[in-house]
């Protein structure tokens, strides 16, 4: 196993609030020139910008949370869960929500979180520097990891945020406490010449894939392109991985199912970049929260306890997807087993627990929990892998931007090797006729196959917030009307998130985004 997912005992000491104290006091922490530095001890600072992937505060729960219940997937199942989730789910965010800057506990808060990978990857190059051609092509690839990891902690941050602080170097307190936001534009282009390092010095492929090979920074430029409409470029980076997937050691899965399997997915050759965790429970960091927070409270189907019914989606999100899809079956679970072996209907959850939702919940995140013995609650001390990056997206990019630049039989074949793999199954079962292949794919039908094939996996509140579907996907005629009148998404405001007041307080430089 890397070293990469067992850094938080030393990752949670560096921890600090955020990006105004984005370095720790010199008279306390050696500063990179003070220190006596080897390759060794910079791939130990390497490994602790990529461990912070699985931490509480980054996917598996706070930015998780958020990215899942602005969408219009997923929403609140259990009414008394915190007030927190809940204004992310109502559009009712108020600038001082924990999950973004939780003061008191900020290691559970994603602000400072993808800061500390910034302050990380930042400290990487700096060594790298000192310890000069000790190792000419090793330091390269060191220096490529780091860029990576620090364009991917921005591009996250760019989307979230809009102008951020961006920091490329390792600074002082003082420097950083002054660090203006710097415009949408520059932040892209900085993101986009890290990637493209990345892309020259990383290694064509890896066995371990949560850490990035070639094929992982091309997929991401093709992302940000594709977030940015230069549809062309979008076009030529996806396409060149997938003319290249032999050479990356890249493919669909035969069964969708695998891919969500925690055991038959570290033999795929479909991910890309993930998150690996290992059943591993180092003060409540490292654990696969998004299985309890799908689950439901009382139910064995999986392990012997449930969740906590926080993410489920609207009965019109299940509803409205063909039974026919098989993997509408792997994203769900409309019934469940109770610790007596009872077979229930999702209309009967809340017979287990009045706070379980009648709802089909999500099973994506449970199922794969579930298949490893647990020594623990909630499904939460998991062997899963969360899908950063995967083949099947790089194919659904490539079909949009093939459309934008008006290539639209490519598009189709992208899409419908997709449908392909669906329509087969498990590959045991008789095939099923849906989906059916498609032809003229239009913009629309990438964004609804992105929705279906990359359900809950944290993908379409960005999608709604390149594309600007907000005023649709949460009108009159979306999946959430049966939540009418307590969604209050405006758009002049809730494309972007509040920036955490404690910033404005401490940095004069530091502004407030529309509306909060």
């Amino acid at each position: 196993m890397s070293i990469y997912k067992f850094l938080f005992t030393v990752i949670l000491a560096f921890l600090v609030v955020g990006c105004s104290d984005l370095e720790e006091d010199p008279r306390s922490q050696l500063t990179p020139d003070e220190r006596d530095l080897n390759l060794e001890s910079v791939e130990t600072t390497i490994a602790g910008a990529y461990g912070h992937l699985d931490a509480r505060a980054f996917m598996s729960r706070a930015l998780g949370l958020v990215l899942m219940l602005r969408s219009d997937m997923v929403d609140i199942g259990n009414p008394s869960t915190n007030a927190d989730r809940i204004e992310h789910d109502q559009f009712s965010v108020s600038a001082t929500n924990p999950l973004i800057l939780n003061i008191s506990n900020p290691e559970r808060s994603f602000w400072p979180r993808m800061f500390q990978i910034v302050r990380a990857a930042n400290e990487t190059l700096q060594e790298v520097a000192l310890v000069g051609e000790q190792a000419p092509g090793v330091t390269e690839e060191i220096q490529a990891r780091a860029r990576f990891i620090r364009a991917f902690s921005y591009y996250h941050l760019v989307r979230l945020f809009g102008d951020i602080p961006y920091l490329d170097e390792f600074i002082t307190t003082a420097e950083a406490s002054e660090a203006p936001r710097t415009d949408v534009e520059t932040v892209y282009q900085n993101i986009i010449a890290d990637l493209e390092f990345a892309k020259e010095w990383l290694p064509d492929s890896r066995a371990n894939r949560t850490l990035p090979g070639k094929a992982a920074a091309s997929a991401y430029l093709a992302s940000v392109y594709l977030t940015r409409g230069q549809y062309q470029q979008a076009y030529d980076e996806a396409t060149d991985v997938i003319n290249n997937a032999s050479r990356y050691n890249l493919a669909l899965e035969p069964d969708y199912r695998n891919i969500f399997h925690a055991v038959n997915t570290d033999n795929s050759l479909e991910p890309i970049f993930i998150i690996d965790f290992v059943g591993t429970n180092i003060n409540d960091e490292s654990r696969d929260y998004l299985a309890a927070f799908t689950g439901f409270f009382g139910q064995a189907t999986y392990y012997a306890s449930g969740g906590w019914s926080v993410m489920v989606p609207s009965q019109a999100v299940f509803d409205d997807w063909d039974d026919g899809d098989y993997r509408k079956s792997v994203n769900f679970d409309p019934e469940a087993m109770d610790n007596n072996g009872n077979l229930l209907q999702f209309t009967q959850f809340s017979s287990l627990d009045g706070r379980n939702a009648n709802r089909p919940h999500i099973s994506k995140y449970t199922a794969m929990a579930g298949d490893l013995p647990l020594a623990n609650t909630s499904g939460r001390d998991s062997h899963s892998n969360y899908q950063l990056m995967r083949y099947a997206e790089v194919l659904l990019i490539a079909a949009e931007a093939a459309i934008e630049i008006g290539r639209t039989g490519e598009a189709d074949e992208f899409i419908n090797m997709i449908r392909e793999r669906a329509r087969n199954g498990n590959g045991i079962d008789e095939p099923s006729a849906v989906p059916a292949d498609i032809s003229g794919a239009t913009v629309a039908d990438v964004l609804e196959e992105r929705r279906l094939e990359l359900a809950f996996e944290q993908k379409r509140w960005y999608d709604i917030v390149r594309r600007r579907m907000g005023d649709d996907v949460f009108g009159a005629n979306g999946f959430e009307t049966e939540f009418q009148g307590t969604r209050n998404f405006d758009p002049s405001r809730d494309y972007l998130l509040p920036i955490p007041p404690f910033e404005i307080t401490n940095n004069p430089n530091m502004t407030q985004n529309p509306g909060y």
